[in-house]
């Protein structure tokens, strides 16, 4: 099970003052040190958090993958070719949402997404599609070439008792096809220290991103012992 660090809240912290620090590209290097698998950073649109300047010395520093998340927008995909990350996934956006709100709603967008997608397939960039657990969306997915599928686990994340149970039914049975089609299988969103070794469990799992809860945590214990607790509560879940 992979561990995927998102590093946007440092960036957020960062834009709050505009004094250029905390520098998240510092954050992904402890983070990288202490055993993350991959480091996840949203270049967003209006540039609330993550700067263009973060993501290309992310490339070059990295030593794991870096994953993009982004929209599908032509700015997005000439900057994606530009800096060439291991992974992009591709997001919904909003201006007015604090964070991410639902999946991307992969089949009214076909038509952007097929003209999109084989251009960064073409350049051996990882497509990722960012989607609510819905087979019909998980079978778009594949119908248009992407390589994974990350499951938006918000619902989940938001619930307990039986609302939640339900909501972790329908990631079970979005894990199961999305195997069966052969799709890579990510999850994330609002997953936290409490909540995350049943998503871990589900079949064909590999690997989680999350940055929210690692990076709340890390105000009270430090970034490295935040990653590595996390990391520990993934390996206990396999």
């Amino acid at each position: 099970m992979k561990l995927g660090v998102n590093i946007d809240h440092v960036a957020t912290l960062r834009q709050q003052r505009m004094e250029g620090f905390p520098e998240p590209v510092y954050a992904a290097l402890v983070a990288q040190e202490q055993g993350a698998d991959s480091i996840v950073a949203h270049l967003r649109e209006d540039r609330r958090h993550i700067q263009d300047r973060d993501i290309r010395l992310l490339k070059q520093g990295l030593k794991i993958p870096l994953a993009m998340e982004m929209a599908a927008t032509d700015e997005m995909e000439r900057m994606a070719l530009e800096v060439g990350p291991t992974r992009v996934c591709l997001v919904p956006e909003k201006r007015q949402e604090l964070t991410t709100e639902g999946g991307l709603d992969v089949i009214s967008r076909r038509t952007a997404l097929q003209r999109l997608i084989p251009h960064l397939s073409a350049k051996k960039i990882e497509v990722s599609l960012f989607i609510d657990p819905d087979s019909d969306q998980i079978k778009c997915a594949k119908s248009l070439g992407a390589d994974t599928v990350e499951l938006h686990t918000g619902s989940y994340a938001a619930t307990a008792g039986p609302a939640q149970a339900k909501e972790l039914d329908k990631l079970l049975k979005a894990s199961e096809l999305a195997v069966n089609l052969k799709l890579r299988l990510h999850a994330g969103h609002g997953l936290t220290y409490k909540n995350v070794q049943p998503i871990a469990r589900l079949p064909g799992m590999e690997e989680l991103n999350i940055g929210f809860s690692i990076i709340a945590r890390a105000v009270f214990v430090g970034l490295g012992s935040a990653v590595q607790e996390m990391k520990e509560l993934l390996s206990c879940a396999e």
